[in-house]
């Protein structure tokens, strides 16, 4: 990702926040993956893998850790090593809206 792409990350996750939460698939890969690029911390990621009922849940607790650009940059490279590269498409094109 070049730096221009990355700019308002934050931003574009904070305003899709309730699109993203009911897309993402965090069960298989994605939390393990973030604790390895420590965008979540060990009691982060068992408060969030404790967390019960629908995926969404735990998609909400994930984007309401994320507080700065370069958490955000490392939760879009998590995306991508968990074939989820469509929701990174999803968040660099600002949910498909047109400026």
């Amino acid at each position: 990702m070049a730096s221009a792409d990355v700019t308002n990350t934050l931003a574009n996750i904070v305003n899709l926040k309730s699109r993203l939460a009911d897309i993402i698939e965090p069960d298989f890969g994605l939390l393990h993956n973030l604790l390895g690029l420590h965008v979540l911390t060990v009691r982060q990621y068992a408060d969030v893998t404790s967390e019960t009922g629908a995926p969404y849940r735990r998609s909400e607790a994930v984007l309401n850790m994320l507080e700065t650009e370069d958490q955000c940059v490392k939760f879009l490279q998590a995306l991508r090593n968990t074939g989820q590269q469509h929701i990174f498409n999803f968040v660099m094109a600002k949910g498909g809206q047109k400026h």
